[in-house]
């Protein structure tokens, strides 16, 4: 009787195990279906409070400590949305205001298209685009020709891009105040949980984490002060006016990736309706080897640095987590290529140091075969 009740017991206890484990798997299997559509927001929320966590530490060193639970974070979150959001809202309401400057020199009146000067002058597309401009006849006759319908869903699709990217925004916000308001409580958790799973080389690998991506965020920002200086000194050079505002928004634009290249296109039409044809196509292939020198051969070389990765491995972490992920990707993907290589080389070595003691013991039972040493005294004799 006392056996087959230990055996019960056992059985037992295994169903509740594996029940607990089947609970577990479930809750957490819908728990991230529930969170996936948030997955980019929570990304952002940590990716700005891991990059800017050391100045938040001294800004709440700062503060006083009765404010430390609500106000501290809270006005902390409003400074870094001004700094993270204000720069692209001058760069988009910079070229919306040139775009409606541009939209006047080409329509004269309310039903009549002008073709600009400049337009004639690019090579074998442009006289036909002057001409297909005045075979539609004026601005009438292209909108009785135009599909309403298929406008209308375009102005709808944009209408949700823009409340879609508004509300994900919106709740980056949100979620950063309560990163920052509990952070270091989050961080603990995050170690044990990491270390509990990884073992004692957690902390290596979240430092190594960090570091990189400190290190590509820092590397963003210098590629746009890099395009945006050159940029404006070119336009500087070629007589475009307000040089100054246009390497300001190449600079910001050129944080995230092929944007860049909308600011230097801007630049060129401005200068082609000035008039300046050669100084504007100099501009413009002066302004895509700047742009690209900062992307493709600038950022991996920082980055690289500080992720032990080499220029071709960062470049292809950045260009495929872009792909994956979108603009965040490109902060994501060297951070995981940095974490793959960390595992890499310490596999490597543990392979290594694996055959180390066999090479040791493989060598003098060498030696002492008959070949060798039958080997060894016909080379004496020689």
């Amino acid at each position: 009787m006392g056996p087959w009740s230990h055996k019960e017991s056992a059985a037992w206890v295994d169903l509740k195990t594996g029940t607990r484990w089947i609970a577990g798997a479930l809750i957490a299997g819908l728990s991230i279906a529930i969170l996936w559509g948030f997955l980019k927001v929570l990304l952002w929320a940590a990716i700005i409070a891991v990059a800017t966590w050391p100045i938040y530490g001294r800004f709440a060193h700062r503060m006083p400590s009765s404010m430390a639970s609500n106000v501290t974070p809270l006005l902390f979150t409003v400074l870094v949305a001004l700094v993270v959001l204000g720069p692209p809202s001058f760069a988009f309401a910079t070229l919306a205001s040139h775009a409606q400057s541009w939209v006047g020199t080409i329509l004269v009146d309310s039903n009549e298209f002008v073709a600009p000067a400049w337009l004639s002058t690019i090579p074998v597309v442009g006289p036909k685009l002057v001409a297909q401009i005045h075979a539609h006849g004026g601005l009438s006759v292209w909108l009785q020709h135009a599909d309403t319908t298929a406008l209308l869903g375009w102005l709808q699709s944009v209408g949700e891009f823009a409340g879609r990217h508004l509300f994900r925004i919106a709740f980056t916000v949100l979620l950063l105040f309560f990163v920052y308001r509990s952070g270091e409580a989050l961080a603990r958790d995050l170690g044990r949980f990491v270390e509990g799973r990884v073992g004692e080389r957690a902390n290596h690998y979240i430092e190594l984490a960090i570091r990189g991506l400190r290190a590509t965020i820092s590397s963003t920002l210098i590629v746009g002060v890099f395009d945006g200086v050159l940029t404006g000194i070119v336009c500087w050079i070629a007589g475009l006016p307000d040089a100054h505002v246009w390497g300001a928004l190449t600079g910001l634009l050129a944080v995230i990736p092929f944007l860049g290249y909308v600011a230097v296109l801007g630049a060129f039409l401005a200068l082609l309706g000035g008039g300046s044809t050669v100084a504007a196509w100099a501009f413009l292939a002066t302004g895509v080897v700047i742009l690209f020198t900062g992307d493709k051969v600038v950022r991996p070389i920082l980055v690289g640095s500080s992720t032990q990765l080499g220029f071709v491995w960062v470049l292809m972490g950045t260009l495929g987590g872009l792909e994956l992920l979108g603009f965040i990707g490109i902060f994501v993907g060297p951070v995981v290529l940095s974490l793959a290589g960390e595992l890499w080389r310490e596999r490597t070595r543990k392979v290594e140091r694996d055959h180390t003691p066999q090479a040791l013991i493989d060598t003098p039972q060498a030696a002492s075969h008959p070949l060798a040493n039958s080997a060894a005294g016909h080379a004496g004799g020689t």
